[in-house]
């Protein structure tokens, strides 16, 4: 067995280039997969599988679960991977590592240190992996179903807690223009309830890789997010300032998604910021795009965790304690609608500046029509 391990370790770059051909040619979801993607968890893996060989050379009775402590987590980590690349089942997954046992065996028969222990152990070690590696897929599966429907479901309160302000203020006495400027926000807000409300029977549909769906439109996206300020300075005791130098913006954008990513900045916002200072929602034109900005003073965001709180599958359950659990799926929507609309989000937080997030838009990025989202890991 030491020979064969030793052999892995030596040849990771021809072991992984002959499962990547075969992966690519047996599955489908391969195609739409980078290359690094595909191989960045497999030296690691290999490297594990080289050192379970070592460990076991010689011994009878090596099947046991405990001597491949060190494939558990990897697997884990692979089935969350896969969840957020498109297109990934549950079958491909178990083929993946089908195609690695075949990928390994083939190299070592080739080179005379295959052996009938070596057969069983490399099949035990893949299986068990295969196994790991498919309930996190499933599981994590689940778990965005979930925090889709969670994070949609809170997101309605904000439009119906404008509706109901609305109508509990509204009196005819006060005069027709403001009775039906009133019935107007009402109308709005409940029918953003509505467009929420079917986002989440699209999330529970959700797939590997996948969002809920975008509905793009042309239209002033300024009024869109002007009405989003609107609201949230008559909803929270915070002061709340907009900077905006422009009335009109036309463009394609999905109206919901964009109203989203300001009301959870904004939200975030007051949870996170001093209550003593203000809010201050900055809109402006940025190379060609549109640059919404929400900055807040108070407790500064660690560096090690600016990643990690737009990724909630990628979190451990030690990262996931805490204020970073309390971020939720708010910021992993964020990042989504923002690639989405061919842009991205950058993020400053810090003593002296405070804490500003800034989302960058491609209004001419899309056509008019719907779109899925894509659920993506940060870089």
């Amino acid at each position: 067995m030491k020979a064969a391990a030793k052999y892995i370790e030596e040849h990771t770059h021809d072991i992984i280039d002959l499962w990547e051909e075969k992966v690519n040619k047996e599955i489908s979801a391969s195609e739409t997969t980078n290359s690094m993607v595909l191989r960045n968890l497999l030296p690691n893996l290999l490297e594990d599988i080289s050192t379970v060989l070592k460990r076991n050379e010689g011994k009878k009775n090596f099947l046991k679960e405990e001597n491949c402590s060190e494939i558990v987590k990897k697997s884990i980590d692979h089935g969350r991977h896969r969840a957020t690349s498109s297109h990934y089942t549950v079958k491909q997954i178990i083929r993946e590592y089908i195609v690695l046992n075949q990928a390994l065996t083939e190299l070592l028969i080739s080179k005379d240190l295959h052996s009938e222990d070596i057969s069983v152990l490399l099949t035990y070690i893949l299986e068990t992996s295969m196994s790991h590696s498919a309930s996190s897929f499933t599981d994590s599966i689940q778990e965005m179903r979930e925090k889709l429907v969670g994070t949609l479901a809170h997101d309605i309160r904000n439009p119906i807690s404008a509706a109901y302000f609305a109508i509990d203020i509204m009196n005819y006495a006060d005069g027709e223009e403001k009775f039906n400027k009133l019935k107007k926000t009402t109308r709005e807000s409940l029918k953003r309830s509505i467009d929420l409300m079917e986002g989440l029977l699209d999330a529970i549909s959700v797939k590997a890789g996948e969002g809920v769906t975008l509905n793009f439109q042309k239209g002033n996206i300024v009024e869109e997010l002007k009405s989003v300020y609107g609201e949230a300075a008559r909803i929270y005791a915070n002061e709340i300032v907009l900077e905006c130098d422009e009335d009109e913006i036309t463009g394609v954008y999905d109206g919901t998604a964009v109203r989203r990513i300001l009301e959870n900045l904004i939200t975030n916002a007051i949870k996170y910021g001093a209550q003593d200072k203000p809010i201050r929602i900055i809109l402006k034109k940025h190379e060609g795009k549109l640059k919404l900005s929400v900055h807040n003073f108070g407790d500064p965001i660690a560096s090690g965790n600016k990643k990690i709180i737009f990724d909630f599958l990628s979190r451990t359950d030690k990262e996931a304690s805490g204020q970073l659990q309390s971020w939720g799926m708010g910021l992993t929507f964020v990042k989504m609608g923002a690639e989405a609309h061919g842009g991205h989000v950058e993020l400053i937080s810090n003593e002296e500046e405070g804490t500003i997030f800034s989302v960058i838009l491609d209004i001419k990025s899309n056509e008019p029509g719907k779109k899925r989202a894509r659920l993506n890991l940060s870089d």
